[in-house]
């Protein structure tokens, strides 16, 4: 099993004890979409499984906030903004923009990246190396902005 899922477990008998019911409930909504990846894949995840899950779980909650906000809907966006911030407990420090940066230059250097048609090798080796720690689709836009020349 998985050490994050694992990690995950134990936070969720944590807000059992506690009676911290909101916690409780953004804890089994993301169990139960892991449970569903083993399920599909008939295996048990990996971390770098339950980064990804969690990544895409950040992700929905985000636009559907935006989408919330513009709807005028404030109560709603504030609730999926509660449920980012209990995810976002179990992703990895973030990368600052200087190390970033120094990453997708290190990546692209050793990739020998000097065009576009060498974007999806060097986005798949970040992948492998920024997991959890920052958003990919900043990191795209960085990375295109340098193989095109800009």
């Amino acid at each position: 099993m998985s050490l994050l899922k694992a990690q995950i477990q134990e936070d969720m008998k944590s807000a059992m004890r506690a009676g911290d019911k909101d916690r409780l409930s953004v804890i089994r909504m993301l169990l139960a979409a892991i449970k569903q990846r083993e399920v599909d894949e008939r295996t048990d995840t990996t971390d770098a499984a339950v980064l990804q899950i969690l990544e895409k779980q950040i992700k929905q909650r985000r636009e559907s906030a935006t989408q919330f906000t513009a709807g005028g809907r404030a109560d709603l966006a504030d609730r999926e903004n509660a449920e980012i911030a209990v995810l976002q407990a179990w992703l990895p420090s973030a990368l600052s923009a200087d190390e970033l940066e120094a990453l997708i230059d290190e990546v692209i250097t050793s990739s020998a990246a000097t065009s576009m048609k060498d974007m999806g090798r060097v986005m798949a080796a970040l992948r492998e190396r920024a997991q959890g720690r920052a958003d990919f689709s900043t990191i795209g836009e960085r990375v295109k902005a340098r193989l095109s020349g800009k």
